[in-house]
């Protein structure tokens, strides 16, 4: 039975794994130890820019495009085109196909993927919202299907979508995967003009801003001593609990502001490491969102293994614990696209 190589190059990780016609799928140590039966190998890249809205077949035209796409998100693209460097030197005679986080949110409406922003920015320079997150976000929508969806995908990076009848209609990350809420290290949404302040009074130049805001900010920032949820409850003290706080209010209200997009909420669903393993900053989060009528089941959230049904019995909202499998969306997207 023909296999799927997925290479997942994320921000903190790579994760190599092969999937099945039936979706099962086994962690590969490395691509050292790429198994000799694979029908193709699907690469999930983070940010496709304007041109890819649909997997592509890749090429070198593609990574031409995909090597000018890297500006845009330095910390994932980069580190995808060294995965597909390294993967098609160990499997040369199978196909490559780039599967892209920003497609999902390609059905994102223009008043939710336009900035406020002079024309020229938006017309000659592509300045919009792209989102990301896009594959675990569509599974997330796969396992939990309702007409009115909110995904927090919480992670090393940390996204919020809402989701109305399947398709995503507006999410926390915009231009990059910078924007939005904290996240491990990254800051998440600032105002501009802390950035246009620091460089104007020459306290800092454009690479050391970018370097604070990507590795020194989000968790990490604000405690201190690290960017794990469980390390940061276990160290204590004040700048740790304003951390955490932080960090549940900036979700709680983009889910908020989600609810509004997707015309209510039916479920909630948490993903990613963090939303997958902490049940306090899920409990933090939800407490906030009461007035929605999201309500835990203490015990079910304490005990959960994803996938789980987390809400109680009398919370007008489901709230789900997902495991993501952004490694089963990018096979499938192989397989179709190559006719597998």
């Amino acid at each position: 039975m023909p296999r799927v190589l997925v290479v997942n190059a994320g921000s903190t990780s790579l994760k190599v794994s092969t999937v099945d016609e039936q979706d099962a799928s086994e962690r590969i140590a490395s691509l050292d130890a790429v198994p000799g039966d694979i029908a193709a190998v699907a690469h999930r890249v983070v940010h496709g820019g304007d041109r890819f809205r649909e997997p592509v077949v890749i090429d070198e035209d593609v990574m031409a495009e995909l090597e000018r796409l890297g500006e845009l998100a330095p910390l994932h693209n980069a580190a995808a085109l060294r995965g597909i460097h390294e993967a098609r030197a160990a499997a040369p005679d199978v196909p490559h196909v780039g599967v892209f986080d920003t497609a999902f949110h390609a059905t994102i409406p223009p008043e939710a993927a336009t900035y406020a922003v002079p024309a020229r920015w938006r017309r000659e320079w592509g300045i919009r919202r792209y989102g990301f997150h896009g594959l675990s976000v569509q599974w997330a929508a796969e396992r939990v299907q309702v007409s009115r969806l909110v995904a927090c995908h919480l992670g090393g990076g940390c996204s919020v979508t809402a989701v109305r009848g399947g398709r995503s209609v507006d999410t926390t990350m915009g231009f990059s995967p910078l924007e939005g809420v904290p996240m491990a290290t990254r800051s998440g949404s600032i105002d501009p003009e802390i950035v246009l302040h620091l460089l104007r009074a020459g306290l800092a130049s454009a690479e050391e801003i970018e370097d604070a805001l990507e590795h020194e900010s989000g968790l990490l920032g604000l405690s201190g001593v690290a960017t794990c949820v469980d390390e940061i409850t276990a160290a204590g003290g004040p700048d740790a609990r304003l951390a955490l706080d932080v960090f549940a209010h900036r979700i709680a209200g983009a889910v908020a502001a989600c609810a509004v997009a997707a015309g209510g909420l039916d479920a909630l669903v948490f993903t990613g490491g963090i939303g997958e393993g902490s049940p306090s900053t899920r409990s933090d989060v939800c407490g906030r969102l009461a007035f929605l009528g999201v309500e835990l089941d203490a015990r079910a959230n304490e005990t959960a293994e994803p996938d789980a049904v987390i809400s109680a019995d009398t919370s007008r909202v489901a709230v789900h614990a997902v495991r993501t499998r952004e490694e089963v969306v990018a096979a499938r997207a192989a397989r179709d696209i190559l006719g597998l």
